[in-house]
């Protein structure tokens, strides 16, 4: 009889993903609504779908370079320095990847090793934590707070910071609060670097998403080039969730290692959703930009609904999530989350799926339509009603 007591320790010892739980749930459940997944309820802009189809007509069905077809890349670099003034190399510095999620763990596994620490800015996106342990490392929390408007403080950094740190993970635009760094915290942020040998991955899948400033990409800071890599993607700005397609971009030392440890797991990113990026890449800024109006729109109302129900909430400035302060209900997070789901059929994820440092919150999506926004907002203002009676 097998012995499964031989399964690896750590991966048996993962939590499984805290945003799921309540999704799956739901997806059961008539009646019900959920704003617990980010995905756009935009289905992908009718240019990159037909780009898609037309290279299957073509036959385009093989495989392509491991780094991806580098077209894709030169179109990723131009699209790069035309909206966020990074300047790399297609040839040398810039991988295709299954999603951003592959790029997050080939990075941390190309430059990590066992005892090295990994700082992650808390609350945070779930696979951070997860990613650097099976690398050997030791995830180590830096907790954000809503009276910083949940940003890294330089000081909080600087605190963190031992002879052990390998590696800072900066994911902003926030998943899950939706705070983002502007140009004065991301230089602070370089100040306290400059003094170490530490690297940086900077997570800006949400980049496009932002309203107000635009987004200030780490690597443009002066000096941190050399330490950074930049990961993105096209399932947030573009709609295309289902496509499985990111990109890594920073120094070729680091990117022709990631590139190594992509051929052995995956070979190559799907061809058809390559030739699609290329579409979104040269013709789609219109398509963002007004997807980004709607999520504004959305952002507001889910705001004032939250605030005139009495919880109290940050303002949100990018992504597209809100991170309700739930702490006046007198439950925790999870009691929150089930009670809501159950009496109201309205499903959201605890605030501790993203860390210890997100009980008292929960997070919302507003990825989704606003008829279901508000109804939804209309169902958790009466449980929270029915709480405080």
């Amino acid at each position: 009889m097998i012995d499964y007591s031989k399964i690896n320790p750590v991966a048996h010892s993962l939590p499984p993903s805290g945003i799921r739980k309540f999704f799956d749930i739901v997806s059961e459940m008539k009646d019900a609504i959920s704003l617990g997944v980010g995905e756009p309820d935009f289905v992908t802009p009718w240019a990159i779908r037909e780009a898609g189809i037309y290279s299957l007509e073509k036959g385009h069905t093989y495989y392509t370079s491991n780094s991806g077809l580098l077209e894709l890349r030169q179109e990723i670099c131009a699209y790069g320095k035309r909206r966020f003034s990074l300047d790399y190399d297609a040839a040398r510095e810039t991988l295709i990847t299954v999603g951003g999620s592959e790029a997050i763990d080939l990075m941390i596994r190309a430059v990590v090793q066992e005892g090295d620490e990994v700082l992650i800015p808390e609350p945070s996106f779930v696979c951070y934590r997860p990613c650097s342990v099976m690398a050997g490392a030791k995830a180590v929390g830096i907790v954000t707070e809503e009276k910083d408007q949940f940003k890294l403080t330089a000081q909080k950094l600087a605190a963190a910071i031992t002879d052990k740190t390998k590696l800072l993970i900066l994911p902003f635009p926030n998943n899950p609060t939706g705070a983002v760094m502007e140009r004065s915290d991301l230089e602070a942020i370089a100040d306290v670097l400059r003094k170490t040998n530490i690297f940086v991955l900077s997570d800006e899948i949400y980049a496009e998403l932002t309203y107000g400033e635009n987004h200030v990409s780490f690597a443009t800071i002066k000096g941190m080039r050399g330490r950074t890599v930049t990961v993105n993607g096209f399932s947030k700005a573009f709609a295309m969730t289902g496509w499985r397609l990111g990109y890594a971009q920073g120094p070729e030392e680091i990117i022709s290692i990631m590139t190594k440890l992509h051929q052995y797991a995956i070979m190559c990113a799907p061809t058809t959703s390559q030739f699609a990026a290329i579409e979104a890449m040269r013709n789609c800024d219109e398509d963002v930009a007004a997807m980004r109006t709607e999520y504004n729109y959305r952002r507001r109302v889910m705001l004032k609904g939250f605030r005139e129900m009495g919880l109290s909430c940050f303002e949100p400035r990018g992504a597209f999530y809100m991170f309700p302060n739930i702490t006046s209900t007198n439950l925790t997070s999870e009691q929150f989350a089930s009670e809501l789901l159950n009496s109201q059929k309205v499903a959201v994820v605890p605030g501790t799926a993203f860390g210890e440092s997100g009980a008292g919150f929960i997070r919302c999506s507003y990825a989704y339509s606003i008829e279901n926004i508000e109804e939804a907002l209309s169902r958790i203002a009466k449980f929270v009603a029915q709480r405080r009676k």
